[in-house]
């Protein structure tokens, strides 16, 4: 049983890395689309925020699995960082979004005036500020993909949730089942969260 569950553990672990790395990019990207000058950019970014933030996440994973995976050919694990990355990545936009344009706008003057280019700008000014005053609302939307995850278990990827099931049909333990795959989340976000506290204090440290 506790083999099982590792496994499942180890599946968990790889979706929710690939996809919280694909997500902050995502969010990163549509965050300064929403706040660019070309209002075709910032049209696009909206659509896409607010149509995935409009939507539930278990329907988003199902469009991407059953309709665009057998056109693509695209595995279930796959569709499932997509889905996760597009999901995730729509929250952070607008948390990131919110870090940008509480920055001082006199940081964006200094940095011009000392003849800063524009991706120096925001490489070592902006975003700096910005992961320092939103780094705790990203650790808790990185916990949520952790928690969310569990839904890619409706696409027949093995993962901790759908190892559980499984042990549980075959064994009919529900309770102590359960139990231990509840305290397996618990532990990979309470890693998690202790790597965020760590790295903001640092940063804290730093500034």
């Amino acid at each position: 049983v506790a083999g099982v569950l590792l496994q499942g553990v180890w599946v968990t672990f790889k979706i929710s890395a690939i996809s919280l790395v694909l997500a902050l990019i995502t969010g990163m990207v549509s965050a300064f689309a929403r706040l660019s000058p070309y209002v075709s950019l910032r049209v696009l970014a909206w659509c896409y925020v607010e149509t995935i933030r409009n939507t539930p996440l278990l329907i988003q994973i199902f469009v991407i699995y059953f309709v665009i995976s057998p056109v693509l050919d695209l595995s279930a694990f796959t569709s499932a960082v997509i889905a996760l990355s597009l999901f995730e990545g729509a929250y952070s936009s607008e948390i990131i979004r919110s870090g940008i344009i509480n920055i001082p706008k006199g940081q964006f003057e200094a940095a011009q005036s000392i003849g800063l280019p524009v991706f120096a700008t925001y490489y070592k000014v902006v975003v700096p500020q910005m992961l320092r005053q939103t780094l705790p609302m990203l650790a808790g939307q990185s916990v949520s993909l952790i928690k969310d995850s569990a839904l890619v278990s409706t696409i027949s990827i093995y993962d901790l949730t759908m190892q559980g099931q499984k042990i549980v049909s075959e064994t009919f333990l529900t309770f102590e089942i359960w139990f231990a795959v509840a305290l397996c989340y618990l532990s990979i976000t309470a890693t998690l969260s202790f790597i965020i506290r760590r790295i903001e204090t640092r940063m804290r440290f730093v500034s």
